[in-house]
């Protein structure tokens, strides 16, 4: 029967998730899941949504050898299938009441647990919003350490871990990106799709594509800018990821299907993007092979229709809402900068 201290503990992991400096949280759910359930080591693994691979995020216990293993090797046993497919953590204890291959016989236990001096292990499949994040190993010195009960108690713990292993959602602006939005990563190798999300459209622009090449460049944190996808436009948000296993050159592009606000037209947004990148009616009659009179006029519209009073007014409007639609080589203009 579980004891108070457990599942205070339990409870205490839970109201983690709720932390937005990961690191910290993952590494305090680690010491109460130590007033859980006994161990000698353990290791929080989360799956890298850019590489696939598992990466420890908080550890305590195992040797250097151990550890590296457990993250690298063990996806290539019979036994990772078994923990993923089966919601009761397994251990090695109760190994011979599981379907499946014998964790004890195999050639994991023999070179990788038992020379690190354990005998006994649990493991359990994290799990968020339906995907599969990680893994939770605990390795304890003695035999026999974890019974049925134990099993069930982790079990009940693995929702909170999940959350917490979960890199897409705390890392580099993932929890900012709103519910139904469509999205992806985009790395210098191609392009990520999100679990449960669907591609953003305009990943299918070219020019869009070396608009996110120069984000990448510029190391930037943020922009937001409108662009047409389809037959309508949308709202996107190009995201630098800054923590967790993601950050990796990797840039979160996210969007919403939108109508160009306060009515302008194609035309007029790009007249305000480039006005507010600095350029007089002259070069944007000359970019944009208008003249100068039109430009004017296109001015004088944007101006009515935001309600705004002066050029300047329009153009610190354009920037602090987004209301762009700029090319890589405005980017020096408007992308969102770390303070200092």
């Amino acid at each position: 029967m579980l004891g108070h201290q457990q599942i205070a503990a339990a409870t205490r992991i839970g109201m983690l998730t709720r932390e937005r400096d990961t690191a910290t949280a993952c590494a305090q759910a680690m010491q109460e899941l130590g007033r859980a359930l006994p161990f000698d080591a353990a290791s929080l693994l989360g799956i890298d949504p850019v590489s696939g691979t598992h990466l420890q995020i908080a550890g305590v216990g195992y040797p250097a050898a151990a550890s590296q293993a457990l993250a690298a090797e063990f996806v290539s046993t019979p036994w990772y299938a078994n923990v993923v497919r089966q919601e009761l953590p397994r251990s090695i204890s109760e190994d011979a009441d599981d379907p499946g291959p014998r964790f004890r016989h195999g050639w994991f236990y023999a070179e990788r647990v038992r020379p690190a001096g354990f005998r006994d292990g649990l493991t359990g499949a994290l799990r968020h919003q339906g995907r599969l994040v990680g893994l939770i190993h605990l390795s304890a010195e003695g035999a026999d350490i974890y019974d049925t009960e134990a099993r069930q108690l982790l079990a009940s713990i693995l929702p909170a871990l999940g959350a917490l292993a979960d890199p897409t959602a705390h890392a580099g602006g993932f929890h900012e990106v709103p519910a139904g939005a469509a999205a992806n990563l985009v790395i210098p190798d191609g392009v990520i799709d999100l679990p449960g999300r669907a591609p953003a459209g305009a990943l299918g622009d070219e020019d869009f594509r070396r608009l996110t090449e120069a984000f990448t460049l510029s190391r930037g944190l943020r922009l937001r800018a409108l662009w047409p996808v389809g037959s309508g436009w949308c709202r996107v948000v190009l995201q630098r990821c800054t923590a967790g296993p993601a950050a990796r050159e990797a840039v979160l592009v996210y969007e919403e299907r939108a109508e160009l606000p306060y009515g302008l037209s194609p035309r007029e947004l790009e007249v305000l993007t480039r006005a507010a990148r600095g350029q007089t009616n002259q070069a944007i009659a000359q970019a944009l092979f208008l003249s100068p009179r039109t430009v004017h006029s296109h001015i004088e519209h944007l101006l009515r229709k935001t309600g705004c009073c002066s050029r300047a007014e329009a153009t610190a409007l354009a920037v602090r809402d987004g209301v762009l639609r700029p090319a890589p080589e405005d980017l020096e203009y408007f992308v969102e900068r770390e303070p200092g």
